[in-house]
């Protein structure tokens, strides 16, 4: 029987392998939606587990099931990203008496490329979020259309386009778009292949 099919029906040697081939590629993606480690532990975390709970609805054939993960994954961290502008949001209605000085501000302070990481993040942010979903699946997770298109839930032409318009606003907002990485099935005259 297939990993596929193992998973499906319950086998949590075959779901702790996926865990081994899967975690790291979900943390990294993870931490590139965030752009912090904390965040991206428990994103990771709530993507198996979420993953366990559907494990269900995988089919018994098919490939590799990170493009799976990484969709569960970009939901989380969209789940993680407003509960965390809710909290925010009832904190800033409380009464403050002092301000508490926060030290990770110090420390990000030390950071040297703390400006830069700022800049890219706030051009990201600048996205819509099917582009920013669509650009983190392709270019920062170095998945192909395909793979994107099977983790969104959407063709893959929808996929292209939405890649397109990323890469021009992020250029037209200064950040040019990553120049040496390519999706797999991009075939740019210009550009090496990412595998």
């Amino acid at each position: 029987m297939s990993l596929r099919g193992r998973i499906r029906d319950g086998d949590r040697a075959a779901f702790e392998q996926l865990f081994d081939e899967c975690s790291k590629a979900v943390y990294n993606h993870a931490f590139r939606l965030t752009a912090n480690w904390s965040t991206a532990e428990d994103i990771m975390a709530l993507t198996f587990l979420e993953a366990w709970r559907l494990r269900g609805r995988i089919d018994a054939e098919g490939g590799s099931l990170k493009p799976w993960l990484l969709g569960i994954a970009t939901n989380v961290a969209r789940n993680v990203r407003r509960a965390a502008r809710r909290h925010d949001d009832a904190l800033a209605r409380m009464p403050r008496d002092e301000a508490v000085p926060d030290f990770a501000d110090e420390v990000v302070g030390r950071i040297d490329d703390a400006e830069r990481l700022a800049a890219v993040r706030q051009a990201y942010g600048r996205l819509r979020r099917h582009e920013q979903d669509v650009f983190a699946l392709c270019v920062l997770a170095g998945l192909d259309y395909a793979q994107a298109a099977e983790a969104l839930g959407i063709p893959v032409g929808t996929v292209r386009s939405r890649l397109s318009r990323a890469r021009k606003r992020l250029a037209a907002a200064g950040e040019p778009p990553p120049a040496n990485r390519q999706v797999i099935g991009d075939r740019g005259p210009d550009k090496e292949e990412i595998q």
